[in-house]
Parts: structure tokens; C-alpha cells; sequence
């Protein structure tokens, strides 16, 4: 395969090595690194608050559970691919998102834990388990973007999908100059490495804004906002093919609603009064 688009591109391989019939890759990894990070997160801060943390480890395996499932399930759904769902990539954020809020929902609800506090201390460790699962789409070359030449472009000739002509046309819809081969390796935009910064930029306005004087839930709020942007922003950058409205994607549709759904929470949780208690727990 020939590199095109820069002089000397950066040319990633899959962090993957073979033990037996088991395969050990970045990307299941930093899955793991996910919940190892948001629960000592989540946990520190209802301690701080003076709740009680017993509740955590059951709400982070249904995190687990419902995450991955909605994630995989989302990116079948979208690509239309139904034998996709055994692909090693292929975890798209929404639909983790989505699966994982549904999972947690049940599971706080079935403990009776308090679903607008443990959504308010859910926020910073979301957006730091974020960006540590973004690392690992680098890792397998995942989720990047769209043919670029410019500083820390990035080729992709192992990804998944390889970052070929042929994939870009066939897959993403993006239109190739005549005469390029399919085999082209394309040089693109590393948008998982710049969703791994933009979530840490996340994580870290969200942890300074943690002892806020608002109700249980406002804080969640503020993180549905800064991620509904996040990934409205990225998907202008990223390889893809499911344009929806006015030219925007699924993805950009779903973070839209998202940032409106922020921005009522935030509105509903404004202020405390009845029915709805401020972060600390009483005599805390």
C-alpha cells in the first residue's frame, strides 16, 4: 500500500498481542480503565458529600453491561451490518451512553439509591472515564476522521476499518479524486485523540464545579451540555456516512437533544427547595 496526503504521515498498528486463543488489545484495555477510573470518582465524591457508597459497584456493572451492549447494538443499527456486532471496533458513544443510562436508571432505582444524586456525582466520572475509553479507539484505529494533510495527521493501514480509498468511498460516502486506488492509505484527522483532550477539558470543569450550590442532578446537567458539544463539534471532523438533517449526522441530532436535555436539567435544578435537595446530605 502507498501513503498519500503527507511526505511522512504517522502511521499507527493496532496495540493488539495473541496469548493462545485469546487476544489482549488496547481497546479492551482501556474498557476496563473506564470503570476502574469512574468508580473511585464517583465514590470519593458521594463520600465527600456524606452519602453512602454501597450502591456504586452494582451501578458500575450495570454500566458495564448496558454500555457495551448499546454501544455495539448502536453501531449495528446505523451501519446496517448485522455480523458487525462480532467487529473488534465499533462501540459508538451514543449508544453506550444511552445503554449505560438505562442500565444505571434500573439498578439505582431497583436500590432506591436516588437517581438525581448519583446522576449529580456521575458527571465528572463520566466525562474521565470518556477520555480514557477514546485512547482506546486509538489504540485499534477506531472512530477516526476524515483525509487530512495537515500537522499529526494520522494513516490507519490496520484500522477498523483501515483508512484506505476504498473504505472512505465505500464507506464513508467521501468522494476520491479519479484515478486513486482503493489500496491508497489516506492520512486523517486523530479525532479520538482530540476526544480524549476534550474530555479531559470536560472532566476538569466538571470537577471544579462540584461543589456547587445547586440541586442533586444540576451537575449532570452541565455534563450532557459540554458533551452534546463535544461531539456535535467532532463529527464535522470525523469519516462518516449517515447524514440526516441539513447535512448533520445522527450523532450531531442525538448531541443536540442532549444539550437540550442539559440545559433543562440544569434549569430544573437550579435552585433548591422542595423536592429537591441540595448535594450534601443533611447534617453532613
Amino acid at each position: 500500500m502507498t501513503l498519500i496526503s503527507m511526505p511522512h504521515p504517522i502511521v499507527h498498528h493496532p496495540f493488539a498481542y495473541q496469548f493462545g486463543p485469546l487476544q489482549l488489545t488496547g481497546f479492551g484495555i482501556a474498557i476496563l480503565m473506564c470503570f476502574v477510573v469512574a468508580q473511585p470518582v464517583a465514590q470519593r465524591e458521594l463520600v465527600r458529600r456524606g452519602h453512602d457508597p454501597s450502591p456504586l459497584p452494582d451501578m458500575i456493572f450495570a454500566a458495564l453491561i448496558g454500555g457495551l451492549l448499546g454501544a455495539k447494538l448502536y453501531y449495528v443499527v446505523i451501519l446496517g451490518h448485522w455480523d458487525s456486532f462480532f467487529d473488534r471496533g465499533g462501540f459508538v458513544y451514543w449508544g453506550g451512553f444511552i445503554g449505560g443510562a438505562l442500565a444505571v436508571m434500573a439498578e439505582v432505582l431497583r436500590k432506591r439509591a436516588g437517581l438525581a444524586k448519583m446522576a449529580d456525582v456521575s458527571a465528572p466520572a463520566l466525562a474521565a472515564a470518556y477520555a480514557v475509553g477514546r485512547t482506546g479507539c486509538w489504540a485499534i484505529g477506531d472512530d477516526y476522521g476524515r483525509p487530512w494533510d495537515g500537522f499529526l495527521a494520522v494513516a490507519f493501514p490496520d484500522g477498523a476499518p483501515p483508512s484506505t480509498a476504498g473504505i472512505m468511498a465505500r464507506d464513508f460516502g467521501i468522494a476520491m479524486p479519479a484515478g486513486t486506488s482503493p489500496a491508497t492509505v489516506l492520512s486523517v484527522y486523530p479525532t479520538q485523540l482530540f476526544e480524549v483532550v476534550l474530555g479531559l477539558v470536560a472532566f476538569g470543569l466538571l470537577w471544579r464545579l462540584r461543589d456547587h450550590r445547586h440541586a442533586e442532578g444540576w451537575l449532570f446537567g452541565v455534563y450532557c451540555v459540554l458533551m452534546g458539544v463535544e461531539r456535535f463539534l467532532i463529527e464535522f471532523l470525523r469519516a462518516k456516512d449517515d447524514r440526516l438533517l441539513g447535512g448533520l449526522t445522527y450523532a450531531q441530532v442525538i448531541a443536540v437533544g442532549i444539550v437540550a436535555l442539559g440545559a433543562a436539567v440544569m434549569a430544573w435544578r437550579s435552585r433548591v427547595g422542595a423536592g429537591k435537595q441540595g448535594i450534601y446530605a443533611v447534617g453532613a
